[in-house]
């Protein structure tokens, strides 16, 4: 786990391999947040004819039980898009249900709704919220232009580009400003949005500066965005 500051708070964030989309953990609260698990993307595109290998939601589930494990988290925040389409849950096959269910029950789960599931019924489990403040940090699905107070979202899949011996690598990351943070998506049948991309940018304004965040095995490296002009 990578510690870093974000407005005064402690915060973390949790890899389970190489390469995966990121966790937050907050240990003041004790919480995990994940944003855009899009579960049971694979079984939607299967019912348009567009057939996908169909356990992305096992595996979405299984790392994130690796995060909680390896956390200790209590609660898990889920900053919506948590299904592909509001009728997901019921799409869910035996085993993959199971796995939902068992966390949570075992733990304080808030679902805080997306565009993709907005109305995401009582079978998901846990509570159902279209936003919510924690810590005096709101939590929600997208970035809201113009916030002054501390937020945490997801939406964008924000995914940083970097040439590296003559190869364009792009990493799942985090995105910055001085009082917002943007998470990436967490599922694992998701694409990303380049995080230099105008509309991130766009979403995170007022800002003095902006940065994407990308953990490594030991350390968290940060690449500048964008900058206030002077």
């Amino acid at each position: 786990m990578v510690p870093f500051s974000f407005c005064s708070r402690e915060l973390r964030l949790v890899s389970t391999g190489p390469g995966r989309p990121s966790a937050l953990y907050w240990p003041e609260e004790q919480a995990l947040l994940v944003a855009d698990l899009h579960l049971e993307k694979a079984s939607f595109f299967a019912r348009t004819g567009q057939m996908l290998p169909p356990y992305d939601s096992r595996e979405t589930l299984d790392r994130l039980a690796q995060s909680v494990r390896i956390t200790g988290a209590r609660r898990v925040y889920a900053l919506g898009d948590n299904f592909h389409d509001s009728h997901g849950p019921g799409r869910l096959e035996p085993h993959a249900a199971g796995m939902l269910a068992a966390l949570t029950r075992a733990l304080e789960w808030v679902w805080i709704t997306g565009n993709h599931d907005p109305h995401l019924g009582a079978e998901a489990g846990g509570t159902r919220v279209e936003e919510i403040e924690i810590g005096g940090v709101t939590l929600r699905h997208q970035a809201l232009p113009g916030t002054v107070g501390p937020e945490l979202s997801g939406h964008y899949h924000p995914r940083l580009t970097v040439s590296a011996r003559g190869r364009r690598i792009a990493r799942p990351c985090a995105v910055r400003s001085d009082n917002r943070l943007i998470l990436p998506a967490f599922g694992a049948l998701t694409g990303g949005m380049d995080a230099a991309d105008p509309v991130i940018l766009s979403a995170l304004q007022p800002a003095e500066e902006i940065d994407a965040l990308v953990p490594t095995a030991e350390r968290l490296v940060r690449y500048p965005l964008w900058r206030k002009a002077a």
